[in-house]
């Protein structure tokens, strides 16, 4: 067995601090309330108020503000959802429960829809990442902050509900629809994925830089004249 033997100490090494001794004033604690008072009249004397008298007065949020969720509805008034479960698989709380159907025979541009989408408002954290990763731009996060609710149920938000929050907010200008491209948003545009950059700079010599197929993450091609 392995005997650990204690290393030396030097006594160069080592600062020794005495504890300091409690006089008469200190004693009667009498300098510390002297301290106090003095900013405490500091205060009084220098007063600037930060609080808001809310609900008398709203505060101005900023833009990037994510507040109460929404369901977006394109132009045929038909929920933009397309129930391909990616906003629900990111979200870190687990809150959203979606289930698909296939969608109505009018409705040629999608395959599915949400025949129920359910959002947990009180078990939300607010993190938009359901926002990010919707491909078609159907859910998004508004600037409402004061809702309330008597039991939990009434913070369980379904389909219904969040189209109802869109039709309340896609007028007001602090809560614009953040995209009007395409039928259904930026996704329904891509006819191929284009070739991407590495995120990591790859040295053209180097066989991983080689693309053998097409679509393969490879090196941006060489500017004209260069090599």
């Amino acid at each position: 067995m392995l005997e650990l033997k204690p290393m030396p100490i030097n006594s160069k090494d080592v600062t020794w601090i005495e504890e300091p001794e409690i006089g008469f004033w200190e004693a009667t604690f009498l300098p510390a309330i002297v301290k106090g008072l003095k900013t405490t009249l500091g205060h009084i004397t220098q007063y600037q108020p930060v609080t808001q008298q809310y609900p008398e007065v709203r505060p101005e949020l900023p833009q990037h503000y994510r507040g109460l969720h929404r369901l977006n509805r394109d132009e045929k008034g038909r929920v933009k959802c397309v129930a391909c479960m990616l906003c629900a698989t990111a979200c870190p709380a687990n809150c959203i429960a979606i289930e698909a159907a296939p969608a109505p025979p009018d409705w040629p541009d999608r395959d599915k829809y949400p025949s129920t989408f359910v959002l947990d408002e009180l078990r939300c954290i607010y993190c938009g990442m359901c926002e990010e990763a919707c491909p078609v731009d159907a859910i998004e996060l508004t600037h409402i902050y004061d809702v309330t609710g008597e039991t939990r149920q009434e913070m369980v938000f379904d389909k219904l509900k969040l189209l109802e929050i869109y039709d309340e907010t896609k007028d007001n200008p602090k809560d614009p629809v953040r995209t009007g491209r395409g039928r259904l948003g930026p996704a329904s545009e891509f006819g191929a994925l284009p070739t991407l950059g590495p995120a990591t700079p790859v040295v053209r010599e180097d066989r991983a830089a080689a693309s053998a197929t097409s679509g393969v993450i490879g090196p941006p091609p060489p500017e004209p004249g260069k090599r």
